[in-house]
């Protein structure tokens, strides 16, 4: 928990070392904490979310993106986000509560889980249910998990008896609920960890509880405890578990580790099952977490797996690949549930011999975690700040070789911001190339005054709209709409009259039946 209160696309060419177009999706209050989720009949749809009410949705796979601030006037909204879908096309926004804003952290503070559900793509959120409440008890750090096969929802969570209290007497829990009705209602909560923490948030309480679906519909959970890494498993849907969580892993150091120029860092771990039908891994349980086993001055990101369901566990494999000694931190992890493939986000400073300048690693794994690929993702160092909190975590979603990081930069000035990438999914090897239907697209003059002139060349009959965003992916106007273009040559005009241009930096995007294109403008 520990709150701490205080563009779209440019071309690659213009990226420096990035490998994939850097995307702005906003820079409003302070965002950090983030989650991110692909929907998997429509990747075209991603939702997201970030601390504390932030709510961002893109129609176009990432590239242009829509804001909001998310309200519930029952419990409010008090961070923690986590984003999913589920198979009926509805999405989730997950969070804490906090039903009496600007108290002292106390007795009522971040009293429940809250699930508020949208059936029109996060426009509006029609439901807003509370999970878990139990007297004065603070319920925090929520995680869930939508079964494909039945569209039952997991969440997982911890209650603290006194949250920040180190009396013997006040301890941390894991708890487990389900809803087999789309999260209008929950089942009561179950405790699943037997073995508890103490309450302070640090490595001795028990956090990071992510639930995971197996092929037969087992749910699968890890977490940190005081004892290491925890996994608990139900082989009925959630209904009985096993009689005590089983040590996977020690965890060096403790989930709660320091990193020069962040407030606080954690390892907590993410677990996932791969459910593809494609891959030879189906089955597998993946635990993806990071810590300083190898030193203070070495922060590492790992893995570990089980092919039997949770009996037994390969011992950690590293995921970052560069030369020991360097700091990697805060890693998260998902799979593409088509392809079974493993993609592990996390900050890293391989590239810089001292200090706190920081960048976003993607590594990369198509043989069941048995080795990885790196690739440097951001398009720009930056360097935090301690004396803001970063949040706990970033986030990746991957369905069908279509991959989206998101996870938070800090700029010169103190300001935190939230980006995604375009994954190239050709630059991982993991498909082929396409033939690129725009053969050219210019515009002259740019910067302009008054008009430009937009002109591009296709190699074969392409449905277009055309709109024009600003600098933080808002769309303020609609050129073309599903006009055909038929191959060859075509020009259109901006005018800054007819579309109330200011000065300023704006995109023109194109998007077609295979893939977006997008060029910079520049009003003077």
């Amino acid at each position: 928990m520990k709150k701490v209160i205080f563009g779209i696309c440019i071309l690659v060419s213009e990226l420096g070392l990035a490998q994939f177009p850097n995307i702005l999706i906003s820079t409003l209050n302070q965002p950090e904490e983030v989650s991110i989720a692909i929907n998997p009949k429509t990747t075209n749809q991603i939702i997201a979310g970030s601390n504390l009410k932030n709510a961002y949705r893109s129609n176009d796979g990432g590239a242009t993106w829509f804001y909001q601030q998310l309200s519930c006037s029952a419990y409010d909204v008090y961070g923690d986000p986590v984003m999913v879908w589920d198979t009926a096309g509805a999405c989730y926004y997950i969070h804490l509560s906090n039903p009496n804003p600007g108290i002292t952290p106390g007795a009522t503070w971040v009293d429940r889980i809250v699930v508020q559900k949208s059936t029109d793509f996060g426009q509006s959120f029609s439901s807003c249910v509370g999970v878990g409440k139990n007297g004065s008890k603070v319920q925090d750090k929520p995680w869930v998990v939508v079964n494909p096969y039945n569209n039952e929802m997991h969440l997982t969570w911890t209650q603290f008896d006194n949250y920040g209290s180190s009396a013997p007497s006040d301890s941390s829990v894991i708890l487990y609920s389900k809803s087999s009705d789309g999260g209008n209602t929950f089942s009561a909560p179950q405790r699943i960890s037997k073995i508890a923490g103490n309450c302070v948030d640090s490595d001795s309480t028990v956090e990071g509880a992510v639930p995971a679906i197996g092929p037969l519909g087992e749910v699968y959970v890890a977490w940190a405890g005081i004892n290491g890494l925890m996994f608990q498993k139900s082989l009925d849907a959630g209904n009985t578990w096993l009689a005590t969580e089983q040590l996977v892993n020690a965890f060096p150091g403790g989930w709660d580790y320091g990193i020069n120029g962040l407030y606080r860092c954690n390892g907590l771990p993410f677990t996932f099952c791969d459910l593809s039908n494609s891959s030879p891994y189906k089955g597998t349980i993946y635990i993806n977490w990071s810590d300083q086993m190898n030193g203070l001055n070495d922060g590492d990101v790992w893995i570990t797996k089980s092919a039997d369901g949770g009996s037994t566990w390969s011992a950690p494999i590293r995921v970052n690949d560069d030369v020991p000694g360097k700091q990697q931190f805060m890693s998260t992890m998902t799979i593409d549930q088509v392809t079974g493939y493993l993609y592990v986000l996390f900050y890293d400073r391989r590239n810089y011999s001292s200090g706190t300048n920081t960048d976003l690693y993607m590594a990369v794994s198509k043989n069941g975690g048995e080795s990885f690929i790196n690739y440097k993702v951001n398009a720009n160092a930056f360097t935090p700040n301690s004396t803001y909190f970063f949040g706990d975590y970033i986030g990746i979603s991957a369905h069908n070789n279509v991959i989206r990081p998101i996870w938070m930069q800090m700029t010169t000035n103190g300001s935190l911001s939230v980006y995604t990438a375009l994954v190239d999914p050709v630059i991982l090897g993991i498909e082929a190339a396409r033939k690129e239907n725009f053969s050219s697209l210019s515009c002259s003059p740019n910067p302009f005054k008054t008009e430009t002139s937009i002109e591009f060349t296709l190699n074969k009959k392409e449905k277009l709209t055309i709109q024009i965003a600003d600098n933080l992916g808002r769309i303020i106007k609609q050129v073309v709409s599903d006009k055909n273009y038929s191959p060859g040559k075509h020009s259109i005009n901006i005018s800054v009259h007819e579309n109330n241009l200011k000065p300023g930096l704006y995109y023109l995007v194109f998007y077609g039946t295979e893939k977006s294109k997008f060029l910079k403008l520049v009003v003077e």
